[in-house]
């Protein structure tokens, strides 16, 4: 690889994912990764832009925000690019009336999009919400339809929590293609809509930014076949074979978000 200084050269904004970079999720609401509260706090303070780039869709943005705060993370809500307010975008604009499977938490964000006589499903990470009977719900809605409509936020395969590893939406997500013959559209990473809208927010092009995460699929590759530049976290989902993906491999691996923060500090126009 060349060296960092070349990696990182012309970079203005950095792309944050949130779980599995800032915290391990869990039930009590999670804790902060080691040292990641100092080191947003560091990268907050200096001249380059930030923006938080996440597939959560079990809790509102409101929530989350809410939630990062209380741990001491430097973020507003307005700085936050996640899945469900993208998803209420295109229900919009498409007259869509969706069927949700989606967690308690987050039905607050689709509050003002009508729901009845669905024309759509929505899935999102529901965590034990979905149960066979809910996910058979979304299976008869779609196969009711005579051009059937699935929108899933984001399709990650797993993520991190303080008791393991979890099944992500991705899994029932591709239950569903396979019984209705369908392809969903996905709302989130590694959709190159959803990194887009997230470098219009910056005000930056592609090139100038960089997607720090922990996913090699969702987080890196999305990120790459934007036109971006990504890191991965050997944080939250990393796993070693990681490093070997044989279609997506990252512009540099780090320990950690604090490893990343030096870096960019070290080698980016202070």
């Amino acid at each position: 690889m060349a060296a960092w200084s070349e990696r990182l050269a012309g970079v203005r904004g950095v792309l944050l994912d949130i779980s599995g970079v800032l915290l391990d999720g869990g039930k009590d609401g999670g804790v902060p990764i080691p040292g990641s509260v100092e080191a947003l706090a560091r990268l907050k303070r200096s001249q380059l832009k930030v923006r938080f780039c996440t597939n959560e869709s079990q809790v509102s943005r409101k929530d989350l925000v809410g939630l990062l705060r209380h741990m001491g993370f430097d973020i507003s809500e307005g700085e936050v690019t996640s899945p469900a307010p993208a998803a209420c975008l295109v229900l919009k604009e498409r007259g869509l009336r969706p069927h949700l499977l989606v967690s308690d938490g987050v039905r607050s964000e689709f509050h003002r999009i009508d729901t009845s006589k669905p024309n759509c499903v929505v899935i999102a990470d529901a965590g034990e919400s979905f149960s066979y009977q809910n996910v058979n719900k979304a299976f008869q809605v779609l196969m009711e339809l005579e051009n059937p409509v699935l929108i899933s936020l984001g399709k990650g395969r797993y993520y991190k929590q303080t008791s393991g590893l979890m099944l992500d939406v991705g899994a029932y997500m591709k239950a569903l293609e396979y019984a209705c013959g369908i392809e969903a559209q996905v709302v989130g990473k590694p959709a190159p809509e959803f990194f887009q809208s997230a470098l219009r927010e910056m005000g930056l092009e592609a090139h100038e930014a960089i997607m720090i995460g922990d996913d090699i699929v969702g987080d890196v590759g999305g990120a790459q076949s934007c036109g971006m530049r990504a890191v991965q976290v050997r944080t939250g989902k990393f796993r070693p074979s990681d490093e070997h993906h044989p279609e997506v491999k990252a512009d540099g691996y780090v320990d950690n978000l604090a490893e990343a923060v030096d870096l960019l500090l070290q080698h980016t126009h202070k």
